[in-house]
């Protein structure tokens, strides 16, 4: 059976499964460029949709691209495309961080039978979750998904578990005290209905009554609205993406991993968020593994609890060029 023609509305199909991936502060730092004669996608970086401060070296704008381009990758292999990716295609544009040519043939091997309705479905939950523990087969599946990106998912004992959020407080300690920093992360919420970027007020959900759960407060000491107490799980799951290298390339391949965790959980009816700040003070990144080999990249907490908020997202004619 051939291959379906790329039409004005598959394009925008695809674009908008890869405009429904996570980003740091749901900041969507990409803009993409549809070909249909070459059935191609490139996907760059915008350099207004940056966290100077949090990410400098714009890791997590390539994590997030990465998880673009899996839901792109899903999106296409559902519409009966095989999509080919290039990381990194043209060194004279570092600003272009991959292609994906859709080709005539088999799905890769991105196809999953609940994959694609799970990129709709996904979304950070800041939420107490129940404390039931996620199956170990759930949990295994999650781990080989990230090995088939190119990454490793460190899933830590109860000993483990208990380091990293502290490690994690630290950061958001930190991150407190940091006036610039305070001001950078409250500079992306926003009114709810405001506009596409930024995250709405609503959504940042409760803190933790009894200071387990190191969840970013983005609002810092000047809180303009109080901020509800909950108790949140007494025993987290976490889940750290690795990877080998720490090159730009691997932060794209870790950003598929991630998002290829992130939807195997969602599809499982698993709840995720981000445990993200520590990842941004370089010596406490290197704290995160303590040890083990590999190069820490993004930090999940999951379990089973209330689905979170929705966050907007920009038009497909905003996030594309021609």
């Amino acid at each position: 059976m051939s291959a379906p023609e790329v039409g004005a509305h598959a394009l925008e199909t695809l674009v908008a499964a890869a405009a429904a991936a996570p980003s740091m502060h749901n900041s969507q730092p990409w803009r993409f460029r549809t070909d249909p004669a070459s059935r191609t996608i490139g996907i760059r970086t915008v350099a207004g949709r940056a966290t100077p401060l949090s990410d400098p070296r714009r890791r997590a704008q390539h994590l997030a691209i990465g998880a673009a381009v899996f839901n792109l990758r899903v999106a296409a292999a559902e519409a009966g495309w095989e999509p080919v990716v290039e990381l990194l295609p043209d060194p004279c544009d570092p600003g272009l961080l991959a292609t994906v040519a859709l080709h005539p043939g088999p799905a890769d091997r991105s196809r999953h039978p609940r994959l694609y309705d799970a990129i709709a479905q996904r979304r950070s939950s800041r939420l107490p979750f129940t404390g039931r523990p996620v199956p170990e087969a759930i949990v295994a599946e999650m781990a080989s998904g990230a090995r088939a990106e190119g990454a490793g998912l460190y899933l830590p004992d109860i000993v483990g578990t208990r380091r990293l959020l502290a490690v994690t407080a630290e950061a958001e300690r930190r991150n407190h005290l940091d006036e610039a920093r305070t001001r950078e992360s409250r500079s992306w919420i926003v009114p709810p209905g405001t506009g596409p970027y930024g995250i709405p007020v609503t959504a940042l959900g409760p803190r933790d009554a009894r200071e387990r759960m190191p969840l970013r407060d983005f609002t810092g000491a000047s809180r303009t609205r109080p901020v509800p107490a909950l108790p949140f799980e007494r025993h987290a799951q976490l889940a750290l993406v690795c990877t080998g290298h720490d090159r730009p390339a691997d932060w794209l391949r870790a950003g598929q991993a991630l998002e290829r965790v992130l939807l195997l959980a969602t599809a499982h009816g698993v709840r995720t968020s981000a445990l993200y700040q520590a990842l941004e003070w370089p010596d406490l990144r290197g704290a995160l593994l303590r040890g083990r080999p590999g190069h820490a990249q993004f930090l999940i907490r999951f379990g089973y609890g209330p689905q979170g908020p929705p966050t907007p997202r920009a038009a497909v004619a905003e996030v594309t060029w021609k």
